[in-house]
């Protein structure tokens, strides 16, 4: 079920919490809205859910207008973070609260609560109650209570704050596959990018009640367009330098060696940005950082500070002057102190627009 927010404003008195925000969330799409606390991700899912009223604009879902439209008229069903079930009930009873709500026939009720457990790995739980369960399972339970009436589309709001590191890893797996082959529409809202990038077919980067950017995973992280998707997608995040356009259309870095060569597109998006005081940026991940020898050609001589080796990968804090910066590699023998080349591949190297820069398009 395909769902439609237009131009959807959302103000508590004076304060702006949504500014405006469209996007078409396509039939069966799994759509993060990712962003840190304050950044309206939630208003923005709780008015699609129909627990708050926008100030302007409009919702439609499978092509309705619901935006005003009672919460039980939408056949969305949600999953919070505080999982909120029935301490008095059993498992069984709590999935099957919603079903018996709608006065669905006993036998029905009970094949589909039984039907929900066992994708859900619940089967033998259905007698017990929630203080017999664990974070896990009562997550669990939640999703199972939400998913068992076949819902049309399916909001979750950082379900998975409570759980540990490793069960969190555990559950979005099982979260993204459950929705996936049942094909619902899914809106899920989290500040923790590694959630966002493991489910989301789509990830809108939310800040100050805008969407910054929307696409897929890897396109934020290959391609962010601001200032604070790039900061805020990666860690380390991608590293940041002053830039400017000169006429022509030649983009030059505080470092000359990292903008000798930018590809065709990163050079359009460059004249797209009207360039004031930092208004524009070159960046590039720190994995795409070559270490090589110092004084090599086409390499920027830099001074080594740290050292952090992670094991699987090492993180080199360099300095160029005044510029710091973060290069991730393989097992390394430089340490604090050394100089060592650092070249920029052009291919990887992108243009960013600073937060208040104005992009024409």
């Amino acid at each position: 079920m395909a769902i439609n927010i237009d131009t959807v404003y959302k103000q508590f008195g004076a304060l702006k919490v949504v500014n405006g925000v469209s996007v078409d969330i396509k039939d069966g799409e799994f759509f993060v809205m990712l962003g840190p606390s304050g950044c309206g991700k939630t208003t923005t899912l709780r008015m699609v859910a129909g627990l708050e009223l926008p100030t302007a604009g409009r919702i439609s879902i499978d092509g309705a207008d619901m935006t005003y439209a009672e919460p039980r008229h939408r056949d969305i069903a949600m999953a919070f973070q505080d999982y909120g079930l029935y301490p008095n009930m059993t498992v069984f009873k709590n999935i099957e609260f919603p079903l018996k709500i709608r006065k669905l026939d006993v036998r029905e009720r009970a094949r589909k609560v039984e039907d929900t457990a066992e994708k859900l790995g619940l089967g033998e739980l259905l007698q017990r109650k929630p203080s017999q369960l664990s974070g896990g399972q009562r997550q669990r339970v939640s999703l199972a209570r939400a998913l068992v009436r076949n819902p049309k589309v399916f909001l979750m709001d950082e379900p998975l704050s409570n759980l540990d590191a490793k069960l969190r890893a555990v559950m979005r797996t099982e979260i993204k596959k459950l929705v996936t082959n049942l094909g619902i529409t899914t809106i899920y809202v989290t500040h923790d990018q590694i959630e966002a990038m493991a489910m989301a077919d789509r990830i809108a980067v939310m800040s100050k009640g805008n969407m910054v950017q929307v696409a897929s995973p890897l396109e934020v992280y290959d391609r962010p367009k601001t200032r604070f998707v790039a900061e805020f997608i990666g860690s380390p995040p991608m590293n940041l330098f002053p830039a400017q356009i000169k006429a022509g259309g030649t983009v030059t870095c505080i470092l000359p060696n990292f903008a000798h060569s930018l590809c065709e597109e990163e050079r359009a998006f460059a004249a797209q940005i009207v360039d004031g005081k930092g208004g524009l940026l070159l960046g590039i991940r720190p994995e795409h950082l070559v270490v090589a020898k110092a004084g090599a050609q086409g390499a920027t001589d830099a001074l080594v500070e740290l050292v952090e080796p992670l094991g699987q990968t090492t993180n080199i804090y360099v300095s160029v002057g005044d510029v710091r910066f973060v290069i991730v590699t393989d097992r390394t023998t430089a340490k604090a102190g050394d100089t060592i080349g650092v070249v920029a591949p052009s291919d990887l190297l992108r243009v960013v627009a600073n937060d208040d820069a104005v992009v024409r398009h």
